[in-house]
């Protein structure tokens, strides 16, 4: 086994150097402020960078992160990090949960409690879970292979990561955004060793061939992933064709990366246009320094320019193994009203063995990070039937 313990620990040069950046901020003008509509509120930037500079303390929160039992594991030449939870109760279920893009494995830290020891927070101790909680690749503190094409061998890296490293025959697997992504390929190559699949999407990508027989919900559906890709989604598009150009920018400014991240956790939300009714600034600034004092905000673009640049021979492939294998396993879904994907559930059917399927009261593109109490019952009901002795 190669996994080991680690400890988030931002060094101090990476600190100094951060103020000192923050410093000499070049922001818009007074006059500028236009609120969202063309992009980050620039009033609202300028707040966050203040608070940035003189109320955010980054040693308390990476201490709060440190409560959290982390490790890194060695899997195919990359270094994995992963949160690892053991659940409270007699036979917890283990489950891995994949984040997505704009956010990180901070997307699961208030979900996560809920989930290990259910009891605590007025729920059956029968339901704990294990819960890992990996970084994507290239995000955060896991490393990247830096070879086209790499977001599709995700799946795979899970699969060593729970079964070889952390010796789980059997497990679960919930996500959303890329790790809807990440879960679906789980279940189609190893569905062998998935008692079940969560997501709260279908992937972006199956919108690619739309069926001639789409149902009217379906048809509506492609109607909003369409309006949504025409009006807010320029960002996949850059980060998909010209990575390169974009991420040497936000590397070198924090201000920028914060406007670039932030604007994301206000449009995606169930925020009604004010972020801060679901974020505050400290989580928004935290989840902005895992990107910034790890490096990582190229890397984080790869998936999108691994799927915008995979040619045919490798879309065969894709579709050959969904043939083979995401159709077996259990599947529930929790669409949120806000995400920027609504799924109707005739088209999650197209691809899933779909058992459970609930339209959520509120809640946006973050689920576990607005409504981690929903979400936890969400994954509670799903996983209970499923569970080794449940009949």
């Amino acid at each position: 086994m190669s996994v080991q313990p680690f400890q988030v620990s931002v060094p101090d040069s990476v600190l100094v150097d951060l103020r000192q950046r923050l410093a000499r901020t070049r922001l818009p003008p007074a006059e500028e402020d236009a609120g969202w509509e063309a992009g980050t509120s620039p009033a609202f930037l300028r707040r966050l960078v203040q608070h940035w500079q003189t109320g955010f303390d980054w040693r308390a929160e990476e201490a709060a992160i440190n409560r959290f039992s982390h490790f890194r594991a060695s899997i195919r030449g990359l270094e994995i990090h992963f949160i690892h939870e053991r659940g409270r109760g007699d036979a917890p279920l283990p489950l891995v949960l994949t984040h997505g893009y704009p956010d990180s494995f901070l997307r699961f830290t208030k979900l996560i409690p809920l989930l290990t020891d259910p009891a605590a927070y007025g729920g059956d101790a029968a339901d704990s879970f294990d819960v890992v909680v990996p970084s994507l690749p290239g995000f955060g503190f896991s490393t990247h292979p830096g070879r086209e094409g790499a977001t599709f061998e995700v799946g795979d890296i899970w699969h060593e990561l729970m079964t070889k490293e952390l010796g789980y025959q059997r497990f679960g697997a919930h996500g959303g955004d890329w790790g809807s992504t990440v879960t679906e390929h789980l279940a189609r190559s190893h569905g062998h060793s998935l008692v079940g699949a969560h997501h709260t999407d279908v992937p972006f990508w199956h919108t690619f061939q739309k069926p001639d027989d789409a149902s009217p919900a379906e048809q509506a559906h492609f109607a909003r992933t369409e309006k949504f890709m025409h009006e807010e989604g320029a960002y996949a598009m850059i980060q998909g064709t010209r990575p390169q150009t974009l991420a040497q920018g936000l590397m070198d400014s924090p201000a920028g990366l914060a406007a670039w991240l932030v604007e994301k956790f206000q449009t995606l939300s169930d925020c009604g246009g004010d972020v801060e009714t679901r974020f505050t600034m400290d989580e928004l600034l935290t989840n902005v320094m895992v990107y910034w004092a790890s490096g990582t905000i190229g890397s984080s673009f790869r998936p999108y320019h691994d799927f915008t640049q995979a040619g045919a021979m490798r879309w065969i492939v894709e579709k050959a193994k969904e043939w083979i294998g995401a159709s077996k396993v259990p599947t529930g879904f929790a669409v949120f009203p806000k995400d920027s994907s609504r799924t109707p559930r005739e088209w999650a059917e197209r691809f899933y063995n779909v058992q459970r399927f609930t339209e959520m009261p509120r809640g946006g593109h973050f689920a576990a990070f607005e409504e981690p109490q929903l979400l936890a019952e969400e994954l509670r009901a799903f996983f209970r039937p499923l569970r080794p002795g449940a009949r």
